[in-house]
């Protein structure tokens, strides 16, 4: 007699399985990720147009849809054992609807401690624990040295996820999280979620740095020649996104990024001030 496996989400949800799931559809970019690095690609069934890491899986794998839409038929077909999901990139609708099929894990996850608690969950989940383990100290590592090159930074930053209307991060977010743990000072850290900014009132807050992310909205060094002529003293860095938006085992990559963006922001410094 095998042992039930009962865990709760992110969400609270209680989701109870008579034995380790063996077929897994991840509907999150960074979750696939995440379960390659776990050494479960033989499990994973199904995944999203958007899950470019590993680059083989995409061809190797059934696409099943996006993040906010997913092909029923093709889901069904794949008589999955579990879903992944996150409440911040897919839908209520989604959730409800796969349900209907099989379990749906939804994680929560707004910085790296509650990161580091979904990594724990999988690991418990799918018989992992060695692998979410190594992962959480290869994190822990990498955290701890960004913060001893970091220390001396606490530029009063904000970050630009879209245009017209323009739009940062707030406190709330992952994003947020991320630029702590590199001694950036999100000046919209006091707002909620996403919030839409003017470039006029931007400016009267003097930021000292300005973060171009590559996605959701595609910056380009256009954008940044049109914001240096607004901002003149500040620096103004198109940055790469994942870093700042991918969780799970990701940001041990995005350590070593954010070790080489710091060298731009003392380039860009320099720079301002010759």
């Amino acid at each position: 007699m095998t042992n039930k496996i009962h865990i709760t989400d992110q969400i609270g949800q209680d989701l109870v399985f008579n034995s380790v799931p063996k077929r897994l559809v991840s509907l999150v970019p960074s979750i696939t990720y995440l379960l390659s690095q776990l050494g479960l690609e033989q499990e994973v069934v199904g995944l999203t147009r958007f899950c470019k890491l590993p680059r083989n899986w995409k061809k190797d794998k059934t696409i099943v849809g996006g993040t906010k839409a997913v092909n029923s038929d093709k889901i069904l077909a794949l008589k999955p054992d579990i879903f992944l999901a996150s409440k911040e990139e897919n839908t209520q609708e989604i959730v409800r609807s796969l349900q209907k099929i099989a379990p749906v894990y939804v994680s929560d996850v707004s910085d790296l401690d509650t990161n580091e608690k979904m990594i724990e969950d999988f690991g418990l989940l799918f018989k992992k624990e060695q692998e979410a383990n190594q992962i959480i100290y290869l994190l822990n590592q990498k955290r701890v040295s960004t913060r001893t090159l970091t220390s001396d930074f606490k530029k009063r930053t904000v970050y630009l996820i879209w245009k017209d209307p323009w739009m940062t991060i707030g406190g709330d977010t992952f994003i947020n999280a991320m630029l702590s743990e590199i001694g950036f000072d999100n000046i919209f850290k006091s707002k909620k979620r996403y919030p839409e900014i003017s470039l006029k009132a931007l400016q009267q807050m003097q930021p000292e740095l300005i973060l171009l992310a590559s996605e959701p909205y595609p910056f380009k060094s256009k954008d940044q020649i049109f914001l240096q002529k607004l901002f003149p003293e500040s620096c103004i860095l198109l940055v790469e996104g994942e870093p700042f938006t991918w969780f799970g085992s990701y940001p041990i990559r995005a350590f070593e990024y954010f070790k080489t963006l710091q060298k731009q922001l003392q380039l860009c410094i320099q720079e301002s001030n010759s």
